[in-house]
């Protein structure tokens, strides 16, 4: 009789499909299989827009849990732990529950994971606390006023940007003068005080034993580069690296993927160059463009075919990536066949593009298209201002994302305030707006004064009353005197918002360390005015109710109500609508002229569009006003964006925008 030992085994990487539970060659296309089927060393995948990218990932969990590996050994860093847990879910649904025990989570999550275990050797307890972005702004506001900065003659920044500050300083691994140098230059004369702020900051954290969401990726790469027994054992237990949407990581996340990979470098890191769209949070594409010179022999798969779109919206977006400088050659291709091009459509100003947006969608509920199939996106948030206002007059419902509506934003609610007081002189609320914006102005003042305003034989004329209430207040007497001249004036709306936004102006840097982002908007709200003659009027048409719903009232209402969905470009990244308008096509708004200064800025802009592009599934319009008075550059915009340069009527159905009577009454 044989007798039977114990052998321990090895993970052998086995060929070919054969003994899976899962059919792999049936439920993936061959260039899916082929990175499924990826064994051991480093691997980059392609993986184009719409392509399956999610479901490659989840299949290559899979299969590397079939072949025995074990799941604790296992990596899955995304950059969400909603989609981390949702493909572990769908893994082990399709396998069994070993799935499940394989530690996917965030960048951040993983490194708590770990700097619980090591933390002591960087000098902390293992019970560090966490700080939240609210907590850390707190603490650096403190500290801020313990250094008297916030007494300075000059304006400091405000907590909100020292924070932004720090967190890019960390996550591109630059320095804090860099940070000032390169992206907040109008701080310059105080880098000194942000740099010891910031060093101030650094120290207060350690010696209360905290770390806020930036020290977790910071303080982990410094335990793996500092202490080559603590990476190896690291190395030891996790032995296989899978990071999602790499082309969204910053210097710091890809030098931590470094790392972890180890000797083996048994890492796959899947994403599309084509797609690189957040610089502003610290990512860099160059990452994904790098990536196989960090690594021995490492493979790249190209996944191209793509099930969402339709191939002549896959045609233009070719055509419109084709462009770019520095990129992964790829080809887009979808068996999903159709005779309709993408419409590239002329108007001759913001409002007849706004109209012509409202009509085709009315035109397509008749053609039975639900709202929730139908999308706008835009470049940046107030380039939907002026549409808002056509959507609601024409009753259809919307949500926006990414960015406030037009009236949420703080400082058109202090432009509006203008307005109101102009209307109704007792307009109490907005006087106290406005009041404590003033400098020297809190409350006790504001309300002193709203005492006066609201009382029934105050007069705006004769203001005698708030001589002596204001007193010293020499910003409060401006601001009536320039209320009461204004209201006298015999001149259009338009000039009247320009009036407002030149006195505003101060107002406004003093208040926001974001003023310039903030003059945009001004701009538009000056521009939508000027086609009223009724301050009343606009007034109301500019009243549009703020949402008072959580997150959660909205999801659960959009079951039984049906929505359209208006958007910047950033927030529908990974989202995909059977409709496509992308509004405001026009250069020097997208690209917009600041981002046409720097060959990477434009780079960057060109992917954008990109996005915007291939969220289409079935049809795509892109529009843009001529003719349009841009008071920055003091430029008229009337070219169409560069990134359409190329697009011939053979890639899609050029229109100009022509108004006719109706004999409808």
């Amino acid at each position: 009789m044989k007798k039977l030992q114990l052998k321990k085994s090895s993970y052998e990487p086995s060929s070919g499909t054969i003994g899976y539970k899962i059919n792999y060659e049936s439920e993936l296309n061959s260039a899916q299989l082929e990175a499924v089927l990826h064994k051991t060393g480093p691997a980059l995948v392609i993986a184009g827009a719409g392509t399956g990218k999610t479901r490659t990932l989840i299949y290559r969990l899979s299969r590397m849990v079939e072949d025995g590996i074990p799941p604790e050994s296992i990596v899955l860093l995304t950059f969400t732990r909603k989609s981390s847990a949702e493909m572990l879910r769908r893994a082990a649904i399709m396998l069994d529950g070993r799935c499940e025990r394989v530690s996917g989570g965030t960048f951040h999550s993983f490194a708590l994971l770990v700097l619980r275990k090591y933390a002591t050797i960087l000098g902390y307890d293992v019970n560090f606390t966490m700080l939240d972005s609210t907590d850390s702004e707190d603490t650096i506001n403190l500290l801020r006023s313990q250094l008297k900065l916030d007494k300075t003659k000059k304006r400091f920044p405000r907590k909100d940007t020292l924070a932004k500050i720090f967190n890019l300083s960390v996550n591109r691994c630059q320095t804090v003068e860099d940070i000032v140098i390169n992206d907040y230059p109008y701080f310059m004369d105080d880098i000194d005080n942000i740099a010891l702020l910031c060093s101030q900051y650094n120290a207060y954290k350690i010696k209360f034993n905290m770390m806020d969401y930036d020290d977790l990726l910071l303080n982990l790469n410094r335990v793996m580069l500092s202490f080559p027994k603590i990476k190896s054992e690291m190395n030891a237990k996790y032995k296989f690296i899978m990071v999602d949407e790499y082309q969204d990581t910053n210097r710091l996340q890809h030098d931590i993927v470094i790392q972890l990979a180890g000797e083996s470098q048994n890492v796959m890191a899947v994403g599309d160059d084509a797609q690189s769209i957040y610089s502003f949070r610290g990512a860099e594409y160059q990452n994904i463009i790098t990536f196989p010179s960090y690594f021995t022999d490492c493979k790249v798969f190209k996944i191209e075919e793509n099930y969402r779109s339709t191939q002549p919206i896959l045609n233009m977006t070719n055509k419109i990536i084709e462009s770019a400088s520095i990129k992964y050659e790829k080809e887009l291709f979808s068996r999903r066949e159709s005779d309709n091009l993408p419409k590239i459509i002329a108007a001759e100003n913001e409002r007849q593009q706004s109209l012509f947006v409202v009509q085709q969608i009315l035109e397509l509920r008749e053609e039975n298209y639900a709202l929730e199939d139908i999308a706008i996106l835009f470049r940046s948030g107030y380039h939907s201002f002026d549409l808002e206002i056509e959507l609601n007059k024409a009753n259809i419902p919307y949500l926006k994302f990414g960015g406030m509506k037009f009236v949420e934003t703080a400082h058109i609610k202090d432009m509006v305030s203008f307005f109101k007081i102009l209307v109704n002189a007792k307009d109490v609320i907005s006087w106290h707006r406005l009041l404590l914006m003033l400098e020297g102005v809190g409350p006790r003042t504001a309300s002193k004064m709203v005492d006066i305003i609201s009382d029934p034989d105050f007069n705006l004329k004769e203001k005698t009353d708030l001589n002596y209430a204001v007193k010293g207040k020499d910003g409060v007497n401006r601001l009536f005197e320039f209320v009461k001249n204004l209201k006298e004036l015999k001149i259009g709306i338009a000039e009247k918002a320009n009036m407002i936004s030149d006195f505003y102006k101060p107002m406004m840097t003093a208040k926001y360390d974001d003023w310039q982002k903030r003059q945009k908007d001004i701009e538009t709200f000056a521009a939508i005015a000027g086609r009223y003659t009724s301050i009343s009027d606009f007034l109301n048409d500019m009243a549009i109710e703020p949402p008072t719903e959580t997150v959660v009232d909205i999801e659960a209402e959009s079951k039984e109500e049906e929505f359209l969905t208006i958007s910047t470009i950033h927030s529908a990244k990974g989202l995909e609508w059977r409709v496509v308008f992308i509004i405001w096509a026009l250069d020097g708004k997208f690209p917009s002229s600041k981002a046409a200064d720097t060959l990477e800025n434009l780079e960057e802009e060109r992917r954008l569009f990109y996005v915007a592009s291939t969220r289409a599934k079935d049809q795509l319009f892109v529009s843009y006003p001529i003719n349009v008075y841009d008071r920055e550059s003091g430029l008229v915009l009337s070219k169409p964006s560069r990134f359409l340069d190329g697009i011939d009527e053979s890639l899609a159905d050029y229109f100009v925008l022509q108004e006719f009577e109706t004999n409808e009454n």
